[in-house]
């Protein structure tokens, strides 16, 4: 920390007045929000490892040389392991579309012009932002190679595989492996020998994905444009893996309709940029790859949840294997007879049984569901339903009461007029905050632990105004900071939410 607020010093010439961590994903690196009263605000990175700070600092440079639109690095420490860069707020893509991928890929207008607006950027950012960049920098490795495609498959053997249960033909299947890391590995990219020469090399971003798409907003635009981050695991590589890393994240459900719009669009983008392949060709090469990241994928998800037992990897596990399911029914598998063989036992697990591709053969995994009540004391506490007690019960008693109004007597914690009321009033933020802070910490113990059920409840006189918005906020943070499964009812009003696994 001490390192961050000298780079903070160094850049704004003073010391920051708050620092807060932010929640972090898959990655081991820590975030901080270091600021001050004036406005300024930075984001504080530490790493684990200088080589792929220095990655990432060199990549965003370029690109910035690039006017690419990345976030800007304002200081690195001398030891290479913590860094400063600009703060592009806390809105990214994912939770920009959140609403369509709750509605199970029922994406509204405004949620696809941002899909498009992103994808149309990434030829500009895989050709442009490749030319002149020292790959040498890029870590662990500088190029995608055999070696890169046969450690995710055995990533995907060893994380995901076997901890399923699934039966195999070990050789077999390392022969599957081999031809499909040489298919995927041939010289058929931008830059190969069957190509002009004057076609440059391109940038594989490697995780090009939703959260990695920060949505900013200024002055002079009417709508937020996205920027990119966490590209320090990028290199020199195919096309087609970041477009099949974007369109078929398994979280995202897009429907096949707006998958297809989504290439269209890249395909015409990247005519701009270079020659593509023809269409047909493209569009089987892309598959391909799109049946290599779903392995991929599933090996990471098998990794983070089975081991990690983190929960967002584990709820993301059965679209995974929903997505593998359709590209074994297009016959993508057909060359690789030892793996299809093997997946097909795998979707035919799921199918059979909800989520057993969801779990290890031990049966052990199981996913947090938290219940989230608003009630009236005078009506008693809620009941604990999944019978094994416990929980919180948070009185709201102590806060300014709306409904001592006549103008608010009509009115729930989750109607307009009430909510400017507690907010403009404070107490209820206060307390909420002590809440989050309690409720963030027990929630990420039963993460860790694999419990499966925890209860908050929120108490006030008539169970209509500071209970109700003290539990809906609650449902809405834990959900999105989490992205765990909610149950939420307004007892006394009559209201049920779930808010599902994403």
């Amino acid at each position: 920390m001490q390192q961050l607020s000298q780079l903070y010093r160094q850049w704004a010439g003073h010391d920051p007045e708050t620092v807060a961590r932010i929640a972090g994903a898959g990655s081991n690196r820590v975030y901080y929000r270091l600021s001050d009263h004036q406005g300024q605000s930075a984001i504080g990175v530490i790493g684990t490892s200088k080589e792929e700070n220095h990655a990432f600092v060199t990549i965003a440079r370029h690109f910035l040389s690039k006017q690419l639109p990345v976030p800007e690095v304002y200081a690195v420490s001398d030891d290479g392991m913590s860094y400063l860069q600009q703060d592009l707020g806390s809105t990214s893509l994912f939770d920009s579309i959140r609403h369509g991928r709750e509605c199970g890929g029922q994406y509204d207008s405004r949620e696809i012009s941002l899909l498009e607006d992103t994808i149309r950027l990434l030829p500009r950012l895989q050709v442009g932002g490749g030319q002149g960049l020292d790959y040498r920098v890029c870590y662990p490795q500088p190029d995608f190679d055999e070696t890169n495609v046969m450690f995710d498959l055995n990533y995907f053997k060893y994380c995901f595989l076997k901890p399923s249960g699934v039966d195999f033909h070990e050789l077999r299947l390392e022969d599957d492996f081999q031809h499909l890391a040489r298919v995927l590995a041939a010289p058929s990219e931008p830059g190969s020998p069957s190509y002009p020469s004057s076609v440059p090399s391109t940038f594989l971003y490697r995780d090009f994905q939703a959260r990695n798409v920060m949505m900013v907003s200024s002055p002079d635009c009417q709508s937020p444009k996205p920027f990119f981050i966490d590209f320090q695991g990028g290199r020199r590589g195919p096309i087609y893996y970041d477009v099949a890393s974007f369109l078929w994240q398994a979280s995202a459900r897009y429907p096949e309709d707006l998958r297809k719009h989504l290439v269209d669009i890249y395909y015409e983008e990247l005519g701009h940029y270079l020659t593509p392949p023809e269409r047909e060709a493209f569009d089987a090469r892309l598959m391909l790859f799109v049946f290599f990241r779903t392995l991929q994928v599933l090996g990471a998800y098998g990794y983070r949840g089975y081991f990690e037992r983190k929960q967002h990897f584990l709820a993301s596990i059965p679209p995974a294997v929903d997505n593998l399911r359709r590209l074994i029914g297009q016959g993508i598998a057909g060359e690789y007879p030892e793996l299809q063989e093997a997946l097909r036992k795998i979707v035919s697990s799921a199918k059979s049984d909800g989520d057993a591709a969801a779990r290890p053969s031990d049966g052990n995994v199981r996913l947090l569901v938290v219940r989230i009540y608003s009630f009236s004391y005078k009506k008693g506490i809620p009941a604990d339903e999944s019978g094994n007690g416990g929980g919180y019960v948070f009185d709201c008693r102590s806060t300014h009461n709306p409904g001592r109004y006549e103008q608010y007597k009509q009115l729930t914690g989750l109607d307009e007029p009430v909510i400017r009321f507690l907010e403009d009033d404070g107490e209820i933020t206060t307390f909420l905050e002590s809440v989050y802070r309690l409720a963030d910490h027990h929630v990420e113990r039963y993460l860790e632990r694999g419990f499966t059920s925890l209860m908050f409840s929120f108490g006030c006189t008539g169970g209509q105004h500071r209970s109700v918005y003290s539990a809906q906020h609650l449902a809405e943070h834990l959900h999105r900071k989490y992205g765990i499964e909610i149950h939420l009812c307004h007892r006394e009003q009559g209201i049920s939410q779930t808010f599902s696994h994403v």
